[in-house]
């Protein structure tokens, strides 16, 4: 029997835009819908050919966390539309598409919208524990009156039962991300110049993508509930320069090189892909963009170096497709930080690092910078933690079809140590 392959057919995002800014009022189901809803329009799929939605999230709603199935059910998809929502931190948005590329290719679906959302701008407050614990025999009705005064009596001191602000940080280390990325860049030497020429060329690129038209078919309007629409991505500065972000100071450390304008900025977004076999795709009379050759997830010590897993990830990706990183034509990295991605870099191109690490004798390779990230990365788009996978895909996608480039690699650092790697090809 020859092998099902799964195709990427379309993808559609929202516009990416500051946190607390134009979307504040759009929920991460919201933004699913949005982008859901566009790509369905651009690509006038029949609804009942829908076998599935799978969906990435980090910033879950507490009273609706399965939020691809919220989102099936705010378009009004056939209730047979199977839906489930995944979790792993920034990589959300590729595991979603990588599931459903599993789904195809085993013949369970022919037809599931993959991708993911997320709204920093309504993350919830959490209650203290405290609180809850306290509060649970009101909220079931089973504290008499005068177990009132009890009860307030465990809420005191006011302090500690005040909502603490989020934080992007480790549950087993308490790090936060950034203070993470900063280690980073002190062990593998990052110099703060060159995370700002990273973070300037990406700014450069995402805008050259956008002034040629290159976004016009990936990123549609979120329409508020004003009736107002949010048209273009608000993240990127084609007019920045290593000068100017020289100016901005450390956020993480006192001493160090990691600033707001060279570490990717809290991002509200969301962004979904259609898949489908590929004989399903010529039924209906669509041109397959790409299809995915192999993918690798790994783990490693949070507190070792928390974002290095594409370092291991992308190689196993590239070994498990039969090619090595001369191979490929195309190299898209989400970049959480421009320290992390520069640190992957070198790790990729280090004897030392093959050897320690990865059990080869030679480096991976050095990666050409002219086929590296060609359209921008996350320093400069945005990064809504559940969306950024499935932009990538979508973005990569699109390059192999217009392209001469055969194959990308993708690569993806992600909270709790995680990191991920996949290979595209194009589909001829």
């Amino acid at each position: 029997m020859s092998k099902r392959r799964a195709v990427v057919v379309s993808g559609a995002r929202t516009p990416f835009v500051r946190a607390f800014g134009k979307l504040l009022k759009v929920d991460t189901i919201g933004l699913g819908v949005s982008a859901v809803g566009n790509l369905l329009e651009a690509t006038d799929l029949d609804r009942s050919e829908i076998d599935g939605i799978v969906w990435g999230g980090v910033i879950l709603p507490g009273l609706a966390p399965n939020v691809g199935r919220e989102i099936a059910l705010d378009l009004k998809l056939p209730h047979s539309v199977e839906a489930y929502t995944i979790t792993r931190a920034c990589a959300s948005g590729l595991q979603a598409v990588t599931n459903a590329v599993s789904a195809i290719e085993r013949g369970d679906a022919d037809v599931i919208i993959a991708g993911g959302s997320d709204s920093t701008s309504n993350a919830e407050l959490k209650l203290p524990q405290k609180v809850v614990h306290a509060l649970a025999p009101l909220a079931f009705g089973k504290a008499s009156p005068a177990d009132v005064l009890g009860v307030l009596s465990q809420l005191m001191p006011i302090s500690v039962i005040i909502p603490k602000r989020p934080k992007i940080a480790e549950r087993t280390t308490g790090q936060v991300m950034g203070e993470a990325a900063e280690d980073m860049a002190q062990r593998n030497e990052i110099s703060r110049t060159s995370q700002d020429e990273l973070a300037v060329r990406s700014h450069h690129r995402a805008a050259a993508a956008v002034r040629s038209g290159r976004f016009d078919k990936e990123v549609y309007p979120v329409e508020l509930p004003n009736g107002k629409r949010v048209h273009a991505d608000d993240l990127i500065r084609a007019d920045t320069s290593v000068e100017k972000l020289e100016r901005l100071r450390p956020v993480f450390a006192k001493n160090g090189s990691l600033t707001a304008g060279n570490s990717s900025p809290l991002t509200d977004g969301g962004a979904a892909v259609l898949l489908m076999s590929e004989e399903k795709a010529k039924a209906l009379g669509y041109t397959p963009l790409a299809a995915f050759r192999s993918w690798s997830y790994v783990g490693v010590d949070p507190a070792d170096q928390l974002l290095m897993g594409p370092a291991l990830a992308m190689p196993k990706a590239l070994e498990r497709a039969g090619m090595t990183l001369s191979d490929v034509g195309l190299v898209d990295m989400h970049e959480a930080f421009a320290a992390q991605v520069l640190a992957i870099l070198k790790m990729l191109s280090s004897d030392g690092f093959a050897k320690a690490r990865l059990g080869r004798d030679k480096a991976v390779g050095e990666v050409d910078p002219e086929t590296f990230n060609v359209h921008g990365g996350s320093v400069a788009i945005g990064h809504p933690f559940g969306a950024t996978g499935a932009r990538m895909v979508t973005t990569v996608a699109n390059e192999l079809a217009a392209s001469d480039k055969e194959t990308a690699l993708l690569g993806i650092c992600a909270a709790g140590g995680l990191g991920a790697g996949a290979v595209m090809e194009r589909v001829n």
